[in-house]
């Protein structure tokens, strides 16, 4: 037999479901109007205003009416698996992917945008610091193993996000995705770059535990024999000059030490 439910704890809950949902659950009887306006004004305010911060570019387009909507849906229906701060942008991008529900106009690209947004934010405030230990930052990269920043995210959208703005919104995605790393480096700045497909399975096949562990020269091969290129000497050279680039980026932070 379950236990009965306090009537302490009967008040509470529905006080909590009131604040989440006013429009759809009633509040505690006997609680003066005025004071429970000042609740739900204190918990939709501050969840908005971190919404707003964290998603400045998707909430600029979606103008202000819009998102006030979907901050009161994702207070109203999303279960957060954290209390903190810091993790109310994670726990509304969850929200987007798995509750919202699109209203007409709304812009195909907004869970694109809003995942690329956080990870900025995500990669900003990570705990992760760039390891120094085991690593040659001046290994020659194609005899020697590359060493990926765990604070680089290889990433593919259908639209070009880093570009949508008020002055581009594409109403479809072109024909081809678009393919960023986004990374944070050494002087703790954010930083994207746009780059291709191949370079993108470069930065695949650097990732630990993504295969055998093989030299830079090495990896680049295997992309020349999966491309079936006539040249993979121009594919390793190509390669090499790309890893140079990354690691002046702090995307690739150089060698293992032997």
């Amino acid at each position: 037999m379950t236990e009965p439910i306090p009537a302490f704890a009967r008040v509470q809950r529905a006080f909590a479901a009131h604040l989440r949902d006013p429009d759809r659950c009633p509040p505690p009887a006997d609680i003066e109007p005025r004071r429970l306006q000042v609740y739900r004004d204190l918990i939709f305010n501050n969840l908005a205003g971190f919404i707003r911060t964290g998603y400045p570019v998707l909430c600029g387009l979606l103008g202000a009416a819009r998102v006030d909507r979907l901050v009161r849906d994702f207070i109203a229906r999303h279960r957060a698996e954290t209390p903190y701060f810091l993790e109310i942008s994670r726990e509304f991008l969850a929200y987007l992917q798995q509750e919202y529900e699109p209203e007409p106009g709304d812009p195909h690209y907004l869970i694109e945008l809003a995942h690329y947004e956080w990870v900025e934010l995500a990669l900003d405030i990570a705990a992760t610091e760039l390891p120094r230990e085991g690593i040659d930052p001046a290994g020659d990269l194609l005899s020697g193993c590359p060493v990926l920043s765990p604070l680089a995210w290889s990433l593919c959208y259908s639209y070009p996000v880093h570009r949508l703005g008020p002055e581009f919104q594409p109403a479809a995605p072109p024909p081809q995705p678009t393919y960023l790393v986004v990374y944070r480096n050494r002087a703790d700045q954010v930083r994207f770059l746009e780059i291709n497909a191949v370079t993108a399975r470069l930065l695949q096949l650097l990732l630990p535990g993504s295969g055998p562990e093989m030299t830079g020269e090495q990896v680049l091969r295997s992309i020349a024999d999966e491309l079936q290129h006539p040249d993979p000497a121009a594919v390793v050279a190509g390669g090499a000059a790309v890893l140079v680039e990354l690691r002046a980026l702090d995307v690739v932070l150089g060698t293992q030490v032997a």
